[in-house]
């Protein structure tokens, strides 16, 4: 929809009360809108022009540009900062919790790269909040393992996973720069994996968490707790997971429970 056209329809169609023009110009410049962002065109954190210049560029009223604006920001695809305007929203990244996968492997199977970052491998004493997670006694070995993911080369997540120290010893000689640790259990030491608990959050940054993943300190991210377990039901893994909650959504299909006649 060109600068003209809309221009056009607006001198048309009028502002009278009850006429359904101005709704159907507004979502004429929304998708206008939509448009340049998802081409590229309007880059991610670009700032839109303002309402008033808006106003002026498809001559309409302001209610007009608020209604489409307001539409793509319930989109996720723009952001307001009051005194400053309206911005691109970066794009999410999102993985579907219809099945147990390790982040690699279902970011690789849409078409992104994955690197991981190791910033700690280390193997030393469980405390009692660890090791009940993993069923063991307090004090028994385990290996910590933090890792920065990175998504198309910039950071995407924080995350911490405790093991056993038997199998941690193996994990230390795997490549975990570019392999999943779901996978290398699975296809490195024939562990067959079964299902994990979730628990899922929103929480502020810590400095740690912030300075990894480039956002702000109390900035809000996606913190996750997840215990896996083999298929066997023994607890296997259990990780902490800080997502950017910028640029990462999970998604998730749900049936309703019909009860039986």
């Amino acid at each position: 929809m060109t600068r003209r056209s809309l221009r056009q329809t607006a001198s048309k169609s009028g502002t009278s009360p009850g006429d359904p023009a101005p709704t159907a110009l507004y979502v004429r410049i929304k998708e206008h809108l939509r448009g340049s962002i998802l081409s590229g065109r309007l880059k991610s954190h670009a700032q839109l022009p303002s309402e008033s210049a808006l106003t002026r560029q498809f001559s309409v009223s302001r209610i007009t540009v608020r209604q489409a604006l307001n539409d793509l920001q319930k989109e996720g695809l723009i952001f307001k900062i009051h005194g400053k305007g309206s911005f691109v929203s970066r794009p999410k990244t999102d993985q579907h919790l219809g099945s147990l996968q390790g982040f690699a492997e279902a970011m690789s199977a849409a078409g992104h790269e994955i690197f991981n970052r190791v910033i700690r491998l280390k193997h030393g004493p469980a405390n009692a909040a660890i090791a009940g997670k993993l069923a063991l006694t307090p004090g028994a070995p385990v290996t910590e393992i933090t890792r920065v993911r990175l998504l198309n080369r910039s950071p995407i997540s924080y995350e911490v996973t405790y093991v056993p120290e038997a199998i941690g010893l193996r994990l230390a000689k795997a490549d975990l720069r570019t392999r999943d640790i779901f996978l290398i259990l699975e296809n490195d030491f024939g562990i067959a994996l079964g299902n994990a608990d979730l628990a899922i959050e929103a929480a502020p940054a810590d400095a740690v968490v912030a300075r990894h993943l480039g956002v702000k300190r109390r900035a809000p991210v996606l913190r996750i707790e997840r215990l896996t377990y083999a298929a066997d039901r023994r607890p296997l893994d259990f990780e902490y997971l800080f997502y950017r909650g910028d640029a990462f959504r999970y998604r998730l299909t749900i049936e309703r429970k019909r009860e039986k006649a």
